[in-house]
């Protein structure tokens, strides 16, 4: 293979479904990846499954019949886990109809999946081991895995990592799966993590009680992180063809960008311009902010003016406030966000607003 190590797994045969049988591969997948030892893309002959399927007769209670395995198919070179899951339950109904028709298989063999038509075919009958005519290669000793392990070093791998992120931070468990399956994404977010606490506790306010200010928003900025990370800069990458190596948003910037968000400093509508132009050109966050004059306005004297205005040309609806109907104030609200190009600050809009409309 031109110098490029394949290792073939083979487990037992304890796998009682499909969809069990995709998660094993998903989370194989992710090992692979975790240990460095392949992209393990199925999209791209990285990684390619072989599934064996044979059926047992089983009693009311689940308990099988008989205990011996019968005749096997194994379905081969089967390249995503859609595949490996909508083959697998083909073959399962497929045998099911023929043992219920009393067509018992008496022969494994060998069966293709056609991925357009949804069906397996047959490719050939399977051979016996002896058929394979292996021998003993006397210069390749047995090798024993358990040792092996002991004495390299692993990293922290999926299942345990998914728990912790799910424990310490909170995050949502699809959440944390979507991370962990790519580990430079999972790297990248935790360094991001890391520059929020870091940020927060810089805050002078916070000098006196760092560890606790901590304790008490991280599973907010985590979450908050994880949710415009995964949607919306994911999506971003997505559709600009980035990976995480590209990414030129590096993890000081993006906690910057989160702490933006978490303090109002920009809307939900100027965030997104905001981090596509750091996705696209490299900038930090302020800098586009300031560039664009995306923040949000907070100053009372450059909101007040905008906001007598949008009192003074709207006699009716300032009348129906005055008259209890306290609803009005959103789309007074709503009309100096317009005036402003939604860059004022909606509390203190809402409080400028009721100061002019109350007195």
């Amino acid at each position: 293979r031109a110098g490029s190590p394949l290792i073939e797994i083979v487990t037992e045969p304890d796998l009682r479904s499909p969809e069990e049988a995709k998660a094993f591969v998903t989370e194989l997948r992710a090992i692979m990846r975790t240990i460095d030892v392949s992209d393990a893309d199925m999209e791209k002959g990285h990684l390619r499954c072989d599934a064996n399927v044979s059926l047992q007769r089983v009693q009311d209670d689940g308990e099988a019949i008989d205990k011996s395995l019968n005749p096997k198919v194994e379905i081969k070179n089967l390249n995503s886990f859609r595949s490996v899951e909508r083959a697998l339950a083909y073959e399962i109904e497929r045998q099911t109809k023929l043992y219920r028709a009393n067509t018992i298989p008496t022969q494994n063999e060998t069966r293709g999946w056609d991925e357009k038509r949804g069906a397996t075919e047959v490719q050939r009958s399977k051979e016996s081991a002896h058929d394979y005519r292996y021998f003993p290669e006397p210069d390749l000793p047995a090798l024993d895995l358990a040792v092996i392990r002991d004495k390299v070093a692993l990293p922290e791998l999926p299942a345990a990592k998914r728990a912790r992120l799910t424990e310490e931070y909170g995050l949502a468990p699809a959440d944390a799966r979507t991370l962990v399956e790519d580990p430079a994404a999972a790297d990248w977010f935790e360094e991001v993590l890391s520059e929020l606490r870091a940020w927060l506790e810089a805050l002078p306010e916070n000098e006196d009680s760092r560890e606790e200010i901590w304790e008490e928003n991280r599973g907010r900025l985590a979450k908050l992180a994880a949710g415009w990370f995964l949607s919306k800069l994911w999506g971003l990458m997505t559709e600009h063809h980035v990976v995480m190596k590209n990414l030129k948003i590096d993890p000081e910037n993006f906690a910057e960008f989160i702490t933006l968000v978490s303090t109002n400093k920009v809307n939900s509508t100027s965030a997104q311009t905001i981090l596509a132009d750091m996705l696209l050109l490299g900038k930090d966050p302020s800098q586009v902010m300031e560039d664009r004059r995306l923040g949000q306005i907070e100053d009372t004297d450059t909101l007040a003016p905008v906001v007598e205005r949008i009192v003074r040309e709207n006699p009716k609806l300032v009348a129906d406030y005055k008259a209890g109907k306290t609803q009005v104030l959103q789309s007074l609200i709503g009309m100096v966000m317009k005036a402003t190009e939604g860059r004022a600050h909606p509390k203190v809009t809402s409080e400028l607003l009721k100061l002019h409309l109350e007195h």
